[in-house]
């Protein structure tokens, strides 16, 4: 992309360049008509010189502009990647009082690290979270357990464990509110959170 954008750039500067020192003129000499003398040789000379000082002008103001162009594509690039494998890394789910990797979550998991490595630049914070049942000191360590157990399996698919992050939520940023087991299920999760 960004090989697109300088190409597009340097052609830019090129038409700039030609339009700025027009196309060479060309005397129409007639029969009758003798060829006049020029008055001076330096005139011509510095009208050449003052030309390319121009156009040299025209380009170191060009470029300025054109690197600040592809920065902001670059930026706006990244941040549309970025957005794009959040949006595709998936949560994980949990049994109750469990920190195993379920057969679903296996799956899941292999699709996280697929995207995960498209992307070498990007981190990754993975959030482990518990349902409302047990103490706050229990979830935590549960929620902890958790993301510790999907970061791992992520190791083991190929991703660079210094990529990855976790942390504990236990039961403190519940995903849904209420007191039966279909909340409960939604919230004993595990989340993907890219870290800029």
């Amino acid at each position: 992309m960004q090989k697109r954008v300088l190409l597009f750039v340097v052609f830019v500067i090129v038409i700039a360049v030609s339009i700025t020192a027009g196309c060479a003129k060309q005397e129409v000499v007639k029969k009758d008509e003798g060829i006049a003398p020029m008055p001076s040789a330096m005139p011509a000379e510095s009208n050449k010189q003052s030309a390319t000082a121009s156009t040299k002008t025209d380009e170191t103001q060009a470029l300025p502009k054109a690197t600040e162009k592809m920065s902001s594509a670059s930026q706006t690039s990244k941040s549309s990647s970025s957005e794009l494998m959040q949006s595709a890394l998936e949560k994980i789910y949990f049994d109750f009082d469990s920190s195993n990797i379920t057969a679903s979550s296996r799956d899941t998991l292999s699709k996280n690290a697929s995207e995960i490595m498209k992307e070498q630049q990007v981190k990754i914070r993975i959030e482990g979270n518990c349902d409302e049942r047990g103490s706050a000191e229990y979830n935590l360590a549960l929620g902890e357990r958790r993301a510790k157990a999907a970061r791992q399996y992520l190791v083991n698919l190929g991703v660079k464990p210094e990529r990855l992050s976790t942390i504990s939520y236990g039961k403190e940023k519940p995903a849904v509110q209420g007191n039966n087991e279909a909340a409960w299920a939604k919230n004993r999760r595990d989340e993907f959170v890219i870290v800029k």
